[in-house]
C-alpha cells in the first residue's frame, strides 16, 4: 500500500481488520451463527451486527463527529448533519458466508460532502487488504493496482449480480445477461459487489455490472476503480452512480463498449428502449445485437 497513508484511511483499516478477526473467528463454525431473514432471501447475521459495531466504534472514537451510513443500523449512529459521512458494509456477501462459500469482505468508505475520498476494502478469508484515497491510487497490500489493458469485449471476463428480491425482474435481467455473455469471453456471479470492484480495479476482471445496489454496496469499490485508471456509472454512463442503484464499472474501453449494451435496460433509459426490452423478454428472443429498437411510430407499451 502507499507508504503516506492518510489519516483517516489508517483508521477505517483497523476497522476493517478488526471486524476481518469477528468474521474469521465466525466462520470457524459457520453452522452455529445465528441467522436471520431481512426478506425473502435476504439475510443478516449476528456477525452482520457484531462487525458492524465494532468499526463504528473504532470509527467514533476517532472521529465522534462524522456521521455514520451502515447496512444494519442504517444512520442511527454518529452526527446527523457531518460533511464527512462514513459508509459500511460489515459483511458484504453475508449469503456466501452462511454457506462457507469463502467470498465475501468489509468494506468501508468515506464520502465528504457527498464524494468518496477514502476506501477500504478488506477480504478476510485471503487477508487482501484494498486502500484508496482520493488522488493517491489504488492498493491491494503492497501492489499498486491498474485496470484491465483489454480492449476488446471478446476477450473480456465480466462480473455481474443476479436478481434475488421479490419484485426484481427476473425476465429482463435474463436478457440483459444474454446480451453480455454473448459478447464477452465469460460472466461471472461471485457475489460481493464491493469484492468485485476490488478485483475490477486489480484488473482480474475487466468490467462489472449490476442492479438493485445500495450505496454502502459499491461506495469503497467505486473509488478503488476511479484511482486504477478505470470508470463508474450507471448503465447510460452517467457518473451519479451512487443513489441510483445501478452500476457499471470497467477499463475505460470496456466500459465504452458496455454503455450501449447495458444503457437500454436502465431505469433512465427511454421509453423506447424500454419497450424493446419488454418485448425481448417476455418472447425469449434477442438479436445478435441486443433487443431490436421499435420502429419510431410504434407507442411503448
Amino acid at each position: 500500500m502507499s507508504p503516506n497513508l492518510h489519516p483517516m484511511i489508517n483508521v477505517a483499516i483497523k476497522a476493517a481488520r478488526a471486524a476481518g478477526a469477528i468474521i474469521n473467528r465466525a466462520a470457524l463454525d459457520v453452522e452455529s451463527v445465528r441467522i436471520s431473514q431481512k426478506q425473502i432471501n435476504d439475510f443478516v447475521t449476528e456477525v452482520d451486527h457484531a462487525s458492524e459495531q465494532t468499526i463504528i466504534e473504532i470509527l467514533l472514537e476517532s472521529y465522534p463527529g462524522h456521521g455514520i451510513l451502515a447496512e444494519e443500523s442504517g444512520q442511527e449512529h454518529g452526527a446527523k448533519d457531518s460533511e464527512f459521512v462514513w459508509i459500511i458494509d460489515p459483511l458484504d456477501g453475508t449469503t456466501n458466508f452462511i454457506h462457507g462459500f469463502p467470498v465475501y469482505c468489509v468494506s468501508i468508505a468515506l464520502a465528504v460532502k457527498g464524494k468518496i475520498e477514502q476506501a477500504v476494502i478488506y477480504d478476510p478469508t485471503r487477508n487482501d487488504l484494498f486502500t484508496a484515497t482520493k488522488g493517491r491510487g489504488a492498493y491491494m497490500n503492497d501492489r499498486r493496482l491498474r485496470v484491465s489493458k483489454r480492449t476488446q469485449l471478446k476477450e473480456c471476463l465480466i462480473s455481474t449480480g443476479f436478481p434475488f428480491r421479490p419484485g426484481d425482474n427476473f425476465n429482463s435481467y435474463l436478457a440483459m445477461m444474454g446480451d453480455v455473455m454473448q459478447r464477452t469471453a465469460g460472466l461471472r456471479r461471485p457475489g460481493a459487489a464491493a469484492l468485485d470492484l476490488a478485483y475490477v480495479a486489480a484488473g482480474f476482471t475487466d468490467a462489472f455490472f449490476e442492479t438493485g445496489l445500495q450505496p454502502w454496496d459499491v461506495a469503497a469499490g467505486s473509488l478503488l476503480v476511479t484511482e486504477a485508471g478505470g470508470l463508474v456509472g450507471n448503465f447510460t454512463g452517467e457518473s451519479n452512480f451512487l443513489e441510483q442503484k445501478e452500476c457499471l464499472a470497467g477499463s475505460p474501453r470496456i466500459y465504452g463498449q458496455l454503455v450501449p449494451i447495458l444503457g437500454k435496460y436502465s431505469k433512465f433509459a427511454s421509453a423506447g428502449e424500454k419497450a424493446a426490452v419488454r418485448q425481448a423478454a417476455s418472447t425469449g428472443t434477442l438479436s445478435q445485437n441486443g433487443p431490436a429498437t421499435p420502429p419510431e411510430d410504434e407507442a411503448p407499451r
